[in-house]
């Protein structure tokens, strides 16, 4: 890198079914736009064929847009990067073409992401005029999503360590599958963060598995729920509507207490106070609430990220390039996605 030349990243996230281009100079934030899909509603869960199809018709426009509100011109990148995994391959493969493609017109290296660093790094995003908190090293990271449940310990920007996972589904997929249960459209998970603040959390109870060490499991705790309301239909055929509010509400203390049992007991192995959170769940306003209680009992540092950083978004992708762009750390031509990766790839 030439001395005191700004360093300016393209960033691609393709890996399920938003679209995103962001830019980033000098680690600040100029740009972070995503194009959601909504063909998936009407099939209650993402469709990878119609995903990648949708990733192609957007990703033009959406790095189009991204460049022309950051300000800039296709010649001041000095790098592009792109999500190469975990996710769905298709929408990954449209990603990384068009990274390959726009690096080879314009004479740029590429850097290559994991999606699972990009979100637990978002918290190291800077924006001009605020406030620009970051959490110090090592931290603990809560990365909760559609696809993943994990506590990272992170010892540096680049460095992480898994000690502690989901062994089966996610709490995303606890979520969004219990909602689908109750006859409620994809994507649950907001839908009933919603009702449940209308609801009582102590109106019904659920399984909590009992997971060895700091690992989670969900599948117990969606299968109780399933059961528990097939025998409420049984006496009630309007159970799920005349309880909706209540059932959200259990139904979600009941995740937001297996999350928070399993980082607690993270904090007090390693001892560390500096918390993050990360990841689609991490919007949750339960889960939210739970942390910052926790982070005033025990005294944690904690750091939840803007909302617009919990999805999926390229503005973690472009802030993660940034590091690696730091150590010089680029991707060959040849470079092919991965649907699955763990943290340390």
């Amino acid at each position: 890198m030439e001395q005191g030349k700004d360093i300016v990243i393209l960033a691609i996230e393709s890996s399920c079914d938003d679209t995103s281009a962001a830019v980033l100079k000098n680690g600040y934030l100029l740009s972070n736009i995503i194009a959601s899909q909504k063909v998936h509603e009407a099939y209650g869960g993402v469709v990878p064929e119609l995903a990648s199809r949708a990733h192609q018709q957007n990703i033009v426009p959406v790095v189009d847009q991204a460049i022309k509100q950051a300000g800039i011109s296709r010649k001041d990148v000095s790098a592009i990067a792109f999500t190469r995994g975990p996710g769905l391959l298709g929408s990954l493969l449209v990603g990384t073409s068009f990274a390959k493609g726009f690096a080879l017109a314009s004479g740029i290296p590429m850097i290559e992401i994991n999606h699972l660093q990009g979100h637990v790094l978002a918290h190291f995003l800077k924006e001009e005029g605020a406030e620009n908190r970051s959490p110090k090293f090592p931290h603990l990271c809560l990365l909760v999503s559609g696809g993943n449940s994990q506590i990272i310990l992170v010892k540096d920007h680049l460095e992480m360590e898994v000690i502690g996972q989901t062994i089966d589904d996610a709490a995303g997929e606890a979520f969004d599958k219990c909602a689908k249960v109750m006859g409620m459209p994809y994507p649950g998970g907001p839908l009933v963060d919603r009702l449940a603040k209308e609801g009582n959390p102590d109106a019904f109870q659920f399984a909590k598995p009992r997971i060895k060490d700091l690992n989670y499991s969900f599948s117990g705790l969606k299968t109780s729920f399933l059961y528990f309301l097939r025998d409420r239909l049984k006496e009630n055929e309007n159970f799920i509507e005349e309880n909706k509010a209540d059932l959200c509400a259990s139904l979600q203390k009941t995740i937001i207490a297996i999350l928070m049992d399993k980082l607690v007991k993270a904090c007090k192995q390693t001892g560390i106070r500096e918390v993050t959170v990360a990841g689609g769940v991490s919007a949750n306003s339960g889960l939210q609430n739970a942390l910052r209680a926790e982070a005033e009992k025990r005294h944690w540092n904690l750091f939840i990220p803007k909302f617009a950083f919990t999805m999926d978004n390229a503005a973690m992708i472009a802030m993660t390039a940034h590091y690696k762009y730091l150590k010089g750390e680029f991707a060959a031509m040849d470079a092919i996605p991965f649907a699955r990766m763990n943290i340390q790839e």
